[in-house]
């Protein structure tokens, strides 16, 4: 049985693609929790600034009443993609398949949306060329909303 201890933190920033300040509450690893130090165990569903496996610093807020997110500390080299669904026939499964196949995790909300974890050994030449394709076929929309120096293009 692992050992690992894990708590949620709160992240509260503004998102440039929604245009307004976002909250959403993630899973993080604890890495020391008297430096406040978490990593982050998800894949952000809406938050522009950050990808699964940064590490990052959180303190105890008491307007928000639990751990809530500073600032990054050490970025993992992964990357967030957030997608929707345009075309209702594709089919959500279907689409994160093809992610998948590409070394890929992701997470789906409701029948639209999606977001994708991509990790930093993964080439993103290959992911971005599939988002691009699928985007020309009107299947989806997406947003690079947290590219990594070693995705950048």
């Amino acid at each position: 049985m692992s050992d690992d201890k894990y708590v949620k933190v709160l992240f509260r920033v503004y998102s440039d693609i929604l245009e307004e300040i976002t909250v959403e509450t993630m899973w993080t690893k604890v890495i020391d929790e008297v430096q406040g130090l978490y990593e982050l165990n998800n894949i952000p569903f809406y938050l522009p600034i950050i990808a699964s496996g940064d590490i990052i610093f959180a303190e105890f807020d008491e307007d928000e009443k639990m751990l809530t997110y500073r600032e990054t500390r050490e970025y993992s080299g992964n990357s967030t993609i957030h997608v929707i669904l345009m075309d209702d026939t594709a089919g959500l499964k279907n689409i994160g398949k093809t992610f998948e196949e590409l070394g890929c995790n992701w997470e789906g909300m409701g029948n639209k949306y999606f977001a994708i974890d991509v990790p930093v050994s993964v080439n993103y030449v290959l992911v971005k060329a599939r988002l691009e394709e699928l985007k020309q076929q009107d299947i989806i929309g997406y947003a690079e909303s947290c590219l990594s120096e070693e995705h950048q293009y």
